[in-house]
């Protein structure tokens, strides 16, 4: 069986949307105040509503990007110009992590996501799409944006907004969780939601994504400032033995709502002894990159789950029956997950 290259290291690039006045703003304000050790690189449509001032602007890179004092970058873009920036944040000198793109009030998302899908940029991939709702003004945001119910059908996190503003919050991430497929959905007042539900905020040089290896067995007993942790549940899953393709694929494949984020590597074992396999999942989005085993290194599994309100035992026992054991591999066994390794110079397929 012929397998695929492997791909360099990949920049996830999170589209931001909601309607007016719903706090994506601030939102991203908060990412960037809490960016920790990570570099973001933030494209928005209204460059003059992100607190440069207040960020300590420490000089202009030209075309309307500037380096924000905390390392992070910003550009001030419309849609026709979106692959320009891609391609030049994702310019490796530049160090960034994570790219987040604040869309534009009454910017059509699945658009957005259309062209993050469709880029060709190295080292660019889908990170999510997370939408922003207004719980104080979500009835009468129904009423006069129907299509807020396609867009959240859409989204891979939705962050309902301004709860402690609304007389009856509990009722509205209700309607919701009602609306939603797959996505997790996070309350939030003022915008604060924890960072690592989007990017590692302690980067370090063995990375998936967002996230870092240092989280496998730190993520859970930090207590550093400005994370919320009561927000979202996490699991981290390591295996010894390689787990079985099929086996994995029909637990990807089922992944309940609320699970928001798989990050890791995965050992296939006899399938492939050249590689082990990176995973990117966000929502219902999927995506394996094989890379070389480093040399000399421990050949394991390692994962990470996060989302809201999944029953992290009942996934561990889930991953646990994916182990095996068997000392060849079945030729056919690796078609699932080859589906959703992309091929040099293939299109991205949509979310799956």
């Amino acid at each position: 069986m012929s397998l695929p290259s492997p791909e360099p290291q990949q920049i996830p690039v999170v589209v931001l949307a909601g309607f007016l006045g719903t706090g994506k703003t601030t939102l991203l304000n908060h990412l960037l105040h809490r960016s920790g050790g990570s570099r973001i690189g933030a494209i928005v449509n209204d460059f003059g509503a992100i607190e440069i001032d207040a960020m300590a602007v420490a000089g202009a890179l030209g075309d309307s990007t500037v380096s924000l004092g905390n390392g992070c970058l910003c550009c001030a873009v419309d849609a026709s110009e979106l692959d320009q920036y891609l391609e030049r944040l994702a310019e490796p000198s530049l160090g960034i992590d994570v790219i987040v793109i604040e869309a534009s009030g009454l910017a059509e998302p699945q658009e957005l996501v259309r062209m993050v899908l469709a880029s060709e940029i190295p080292g660019i991939v889908y990170g999510g799409l997370v939408e922003v709702v207004d719980a104080a003004e979500f009835d009468d945001t129904r009423s006069r944006h129907p299509e807020i119910d396609r867009h959240l059908a859409l989204a891979d996190l939705v962050v309902v907004n301004k709860l402690d503003r609304a007389a009856d919050g509990e009722r509205v991430l209700g309607l919701v969780r009602s609306l939603v497929d797959r996505a997790a959905v996070v309350p939030a007042s003022y915008g604060r939601i924890d960072p690592e539900f989007l990017f590692d905020c302690r980067p370090t040089e063995e990375r998936i994504g967002q996230l870092s290896f240092d989280d496998l067995h730190e993520h859970g007993t930090d207590d550093h400032a400005g994370h919320l942790h009561s927000t979202y549940d996490s699991l981290s899953f390591v295996s010894e033995e390689p787990l079985d393709p099929r086996g994995l694929m029909e637990f990807l494949d089922s992944r309940p709502e609320g699970l928001y984020r798989i990050k890791g590597y995965v050992d296939f074992g006899p399938y492939d002894t050249r590689n082990r396999y990176a995973v990117h999942a966000v929502g219902r989005f999927l995506r394996f990159y094989p890379e070389p085993w480093p040399t000399g290194g421990e050949r394991l599994t390692q994962l990470v789950l996060i989302g809201s309100g999944i029953d992290t035992h009942a996934l561990d026992k889930e991953l646990g029956a994916c182990r095996s054991d068997a000392p060849h591999a079945d030729e056919h066994g690796m078609w699932g997950v080859l589906r959703y390794v992309r091929s040099p110079g293939e299109d991205l397929q949509e979310p799956a």
